[in-house]
């Protein structure tokens, strides 16, 4: 199945990020005084051979392309991309993949809570309650139960993201953040870490407790080099 992208591109191009902290780039937050964290999950804009940008869908994966990271609210960020192509798009914006301490520290608040706004789940602060889209588009013409089914093609099909009630912008869940004034690290989408045997943390719209809870999910279901809808990131960089 092969669905239209249907993503208001223009709203996911280029543009004024927020003012980051005292010496950290923009849209970044300062993390004890030590590293800077992107607020937002990434989205990604297009870097052309002539160092031209123009935009790119969050829908779409990024593969053959020059991407670079953009850290932003109320857009949609970027799924379907691997940790190699994450590492890449940071490193083009001068940032860098967090490592996984720096990520789970950012993401549990100077207060160190499990999920950044406290010790325990609380319903609905969080995109963490979403809807199965692979059942959704392709439950009734498929077992779900069968491996097979759950293909490379399938796994990256853009209609998945846009489904009612999966993915959603960055900064919609106004409470889901910690003192640190970070967003949406638990739920929405996995967030790749620095980690060349492929980690990713956080936890997705569809799942934030069977690898851990909140800030200490995390999972190496995939290596580096692996991507499909529910696989994001956002950038760390040194202040």
């Amino acid at each position: 199945m092969n669905a239209t992208v249907d993503a208001p591109l223009g709203e996911q191009g280029p543009g004024a990020e927020p003012e980051g902290d005292a010496g950290c780039p923009a849209g970044m937050a300062l993390i004890d005084g030590r590293y800077c964290i992107d607020r937002y999950e990434a989205t990604v804009v297009e870097v052309l051979p002539n160092g031209e940008e123009r935009p790119h869908s969050p829908f779409e994966p990024v593969d053959g392309l020059a991407v670079r990271a953009v850290s932003r609210p109320g857009v949609q960020p970027q799924g379907y991309i691997s940790g190699a192509q994450a590492a890449e798009a940071c490193g083009r914006s001068g940032k860098r993949l967090c490592r996984p301490d720096e990520w789970r520290l950012a993401c549990k608040g100077p207060t160190r809570q499990t999920y950044g706004y406290g010790p325990r789940a609380e319903r609905g602060r969080c995109n963490d309650h979403g809807r199965g889209p692979m059942g959704i588009l392709f439950g009734a013409s498929v077992n779900l139960g069968v491996q097979a089914t759950w293909s490379w093609d399938r796994m990256n099909d853009p209609a998945l993201n846009q489904v009612p009630q999966t993915l959603a912008a960055t900064g919609a869940h106004e409470s889901c953040t910690n003192d640190y004034g970070v967003f949406d690290m638990v739920g929405n989408l996995h967030e790749w870490v620095a980690d060349p045997r492929g980690t990713f943390q956080g936890g997705y719209y569809l799942d934030t407790t069977i690898n851990g809870e909140g800030c200490d999910y995390k999972t190496r279901a995939h290596d580096f080099t692996y991507h499909d809808y529910s696989t994001g990131f956002r950038c760390c960089a040194d202040p």
